[in-house]
């Protein structure tokens, strides 16, 4: 009896031993190991999307001086914009100009016509269509002149034909477009200290 009791106690301690040691393996697995691997985890993957930020922070950088350049062409381009698209609605002053543009280069048979405009908040687009008949070294000094007067001018189709006599002769039709600020535009930027034209006499 002595005996089987001893086996039954000792089979018991082992038992309890082996439950004790599950759970430690079951505490190490659950709040070791796997929060450990879980933060590894996390840890390589920062470092992985660090490493590509970085990466791309190299290749901007290498673009930077490409982008500033382009930057300073822009604002060239746009230089003087608000001169060369005014807001008061010159567009037969511009037209007289073409004519006279025209005639100062020799050209002939001129047809100068505005087309419909087109509006947006800040600009208005008028197209206007050209025709005129001369020489090629007429037609384009008519073009240098044009691309350098005062008024900004966006050409976008020409066609040229050989009179039928081929005499040296050509004749040109262009499709170009014209810009004006639009009223909302020039009130948007007016100096701010710009007093309206009727004001109220407090010393009445």
């Amino acid at each position: 009896m002595t005996a089987t009791g001893s086996k039954l106690s000792h089979r018991k301690q082992q038992m309890w031993v082996c439950i004790i040691a599950g759970l430690f393996v079951c505490d190490f697995v659950l709040c070791g190991y796997i929060p450990s691997r879980q933060r590894l985890v996390s840890l390589q993957r920062v470092r992985t999307q660090q490493k590509g930020t970085i990466q791309r922070a190299a290749a901007q950088s290498v673009e930077l001086p490409g982008l500033e350049r382009r930057l300073r062409a822009m604002e060239k381009a746009v230089e003087g914009f608000d001169s060369r698209a005014p807001a008061d609605q010159s567009l037969g002053t511009f037209l007289q100009q073409i004519a006279a543009i025209m005639k100062d280069c020799h050209l002939g048979d001129q047809l100068v016509l505005p087309g419909k405009e087109v509006k947006t908040d800040d600009l208005t687009c008028v197209p206007i269509h050209v025709a005129c008949k001369g020489t090629l070294a007429d037609v384009f000094g008519f073009f240098a002149k044009l691309q350098s007067s005062d008024r900004l001018v966006r050409i976008g189709k020409v066609v040229m034909e050989n009179d039928t006599d081929l005499m040296g002769r050509i004749s040109m039709q262009m499709e170009a477009v014209i810009f004006e600020q639009s009223l909302k535009h020039q009130k948007a930027n007016a100096p701010a200290d710009a007093k309206p034209a009727g004001g109220v006499n407090h010393g009445a």
